[in-house]
């Protein structure tokens, strides 16, 4: 959990400081929106050699490379002075943060029992949503006083003493443990191999979509408050950690959901439930109303995560889960990063209103579609 949260402690100040970063370069929506695309693609990308990595070497390397080496590039963007150097360092970035995602929840999936895996894994990813939700409150206040480079500079320095540490640690736990072999099986439920292989496909273009639509969404909150409701870029920087406050309760609890009531189910509801929230934010009031929306769309958004990672270790071979994963990564983050700037330029041309109403619409249109290929299973 503490290797989650250092992990994306950095990659989680590039949107609540994109105010500050646009007010710099003097960038329009577009030009925003490739900001954070610079990133996510990069680490998109990146998944697909780093879960095929992960299931060959040890995972240690892996991790240890997704926390330290985002450690030195979020150094070399706090060092950038353009805009073009910027967006190289976050590429680089990207690329050194692919190999954490693919190589845990395997590592984590082979030390308990298939029946508390989600729960397990649930806990695991509240580092996620502590960071993204501390991130933009320590980032901003750093900005603040040093600008958004001091932020970055300063925050790398622990986390690269936190990854060398956190190797060291798993270098001497490999040395006195051995993973426990679990029966990830379930015979009285198990579709034959062709319907599972196109369960699991559906299943990923759900969750890959879903996750797509809502990180481009998330990426324009801090411009929809400042730009929407003329708040300052400290306070938009709170409404968006106030996103991923939900998920400190939300990752663990779809987790233990699913552990008892299914996968499939827990993902359709968590899914059907995003497409009127990203509508909602159009209507909701500046206040306690969006606030309380913003917490509800990140819990949501989070309650996916465990039961997406349990149903891809429960349904593959255990010497390709990580490719698997790295797969699922892949596909959420390069989805994010194409649409994070079509959104821009939707915004640009058509306003907030009409893009958050197209981005609702479409959540709700392809949750529809994949619930009918997925009825009837609990994962």
């Amino acid at each position: 959990m503490l290797a989650h949260f250092s992990h994306h402690l950095l990659t989680a100040l590039v949107v609540p400081l994109l105010p500050f970063i646009r007010d710099e370069f003097v960038l329009d929506y577009t030009q925003s929106g490739l900001v954070v695309s610079a990133f996510t693609l990069s680490y998109g990308l990146s998944q697909l050699p780093s879960g095929w990595f992960a299931d060959r070497i040890s995972p240690r390397i892996l991790i240890v490379i997704g926390t330290c080496g985002v450690a030195v590039a979020g150094l070399l963007v706090g060092l950038s002075q353009t805009y073009t150097m910027m967006v190289v360092c976050l590429v680089l970035m990207g690329v050194a943060g692919g190999g954490y995602h693919p190589a845990a929840p395997p590592l984590i999936s082979a030390l308990v029992e298939p029946k508390n895996r989600g729960r397990v894994l649930g806990i695991h990813l509240i580092g996620g949503p502590a960071s993204y939700f501390l991130a933009p409150l320590i980032g901003v206040a750093i900005a603040t006083a040093w600008m958004w480079r001091g932020s970055f500079i300063g925050l790398s320095i622990p986390v690269m003493i936190f990854g060398i540490i956190f190797y060291a640690l798993l270098g001497r736990q490999a040395a006195t443990s051995k993973p426990r072999q679990v029966i990830t099986e379930h015979p009285g439920d198990a579709p034959s191999p062709s319907g599972r292989l196109r369960r699991l496909v559906v299943f990923l273009i759900l969750v890959t979509f879903t996750s797509a639509v809502v990180l481009s969404i998330i990426a324009f909150i801090p411009l929809y408050m400042v730009d929407h409701f003329g708040a300052s870029e400290q306070t938009a920087a709170v409404f968006l950690a106030i996103v991923y406050a939900g998920g400190l309760w939300s990752a663990p609890l779809g987790g233990y959901l699913s552990d008892r009531l299914g996968r499939v189910p827990v993902m359709l509801a968590a899914s059907f439930a995003a497409g009127p929230l990203v509508y909602l934010i159009n209507l909701a009031p500046y206040g306690v109303g969006i606030g309380a929306l913003l917490v509800i769309l990140g819990g949501a958004m989070s309650m996916r995560m465990p039961v997406a990672e349990a149903y891809i270790v429960d349904q593959v071979s255990e010497h390709r889960r990580s490719s698997i994963l790295g797969i699922y990564y892949f596909a959420a983050m390069e989805g994010g990063g194409i649409l994070t700037p079509v959104l821009g330029f939707l915004i640009d041309r058509f306003g907030f209103y009409f893009s958050f109403t197209i981005a609702g619409a479409a959540l709700v249109a392809v949750t529809l579609a994949c619930s009918m290929f997925l009825r009837g299973s609990r994962g």
